[in-house]
């Protein structure tokens, strides 16, 4: 993923210039209603987890599995899959094919076509980087990372659990819909965030702060969400942006430091930041957390087919709070 990244900011962005898409973004949250959130039953905060869990959930599978994944190079993974397809699970996967995902997820699909899963790419016309599971249509398992396992040892990721019914639901309608290659808006629920239009619910987020943001993402190329943590700035709230240092976000992470934020850089021989999340007046005992697909990007937030989720789910809030700190602490500072 670390090399797959490279250029697609500004391979996607002129696409949506050429297209008129993503000029002008501005979100207001005026007199914004509460935050919609969902309970989440668990976090995994990676690289310390392991993937062991993602596993365990496919071989519990009685009826069904769904995948949808952006980059798929796991071996262990595609075996269980295949396992269960032998079994009588009916297993579904959508692999991206946009940018470099028909070469890289081109192994995969084979393995997994050969084993009796059905296995679809999605459209090249558009980005699908959504990382998420659900197994038997009860459980979704919802992530920031990748299957790819030779990066998981050094990679910050978060992956958690969304078991209530309604929201299954919302995400199974909407990999049908994808499944079938008519993707469109993804169906609402409680706190679930869809790509495409996902700009409006993270900046809602960031602007409910009082006291402080924690922020980890792989990207920043968001003129909406740069703006959004600009102004959280300007009214007193002590934000601070944790990322791997890289010079394409040279420019938006020094303005942002002129506004006031906090910024803190880890060097790609450290802890890779590939983490997308938010973490609003997060404390011991309270806030609200973003875990997600999404990079603070045009591309990822207006055009991509993405999936996160909102919770104050108190496990789930420690859990980013006590990483996005810790990573920040072997940060330097801009």
């Amino acid at each position: 993923m670390k090399a797959l990244r490279m250029g697609l900011v500004g391979v996607v962005v002129s696409w949506a210039a050429a297209t008129g898409g993503g000029a002008g973004i501005g979100v207001s949250t005026a007199g914004a209603a509460p935050l919609p959130v969902s309970s989440l039953a668990q976090v995994w905060s990676e690289p310390a987890a392991g993937y062991g869990f993602l596993s365990a959930a496919i071989e519990s599978a009685h009826t069904s599995i769904d995948l949808s994944m952006y980059e798929f190079e796991d071996a262990a993974i595609e075996r269980d899959l295949v396992a269960r397809a032998a079994a009588g699970v009916d297993v579904r996967v959508i692999l991206d094919s946009a940018y470099h995902g028909a070469s890289e997820n081109a192994s995969a699909a084979r393995v997994l076509s050969a084993g009796g899963v059905h296995v679809v790419w999605a459209s090249t016309a558009q980005i699908f980087h959504a990382k998420y599971l659900v197994v038997d249509r009860t459980s979704a398992y919802i992530g920031t990372g990748n299957l790819v396992a030779s990066e998981y040892s050094s990679t910050r990721d978060f992956w958690v659990l969304d078991d209530v019914a309604g929201d299954v639901a919302a995400i199974v309608a909407t990999f049908n819909a994808d499944f079938t290659g008519t993707p469109g808006a993804g169906v609402a629920s409680n706190g679930l965030v869809w790509s495409p239009g996902s700009t409006e619910a993270l900046v809602a987020l960031i602007s409910s702060a009082h006291h402080s943001l924690l922020i980890e993402n792989e990207e920043m190329a968001s003129p909406a969400i740069e703006a959004a943590l600009s102004a959280a700035a300007h009214r007193g709230v002590d934000v601070e942006v944790v990322m791997t240092s890289d010079s394409e976000w040279d420019t938006a992470l020094a303005a942002l430091v002129r506004a006031g934020v906090h910024v803190r850089l880890l060097g790609y021989s450290q802890l890779y930041i590939h983490a997308k999340v938010i973490c609003a007046d997060c404390t011991a005992r309270s806030g609200t957390a973003f875990v997600g697909s999404e990079n603070f990007s045009t591309a990822s937030l207006a055009y991509n087919r993405e999936l996160g989720v909102l919770t104050r789910t108190l496990r789930v809030v420690r859990a980013v709070r006590n990483d996005v700190i810790a990573d920040g602490r072997i940060g330097r500072a801009l």
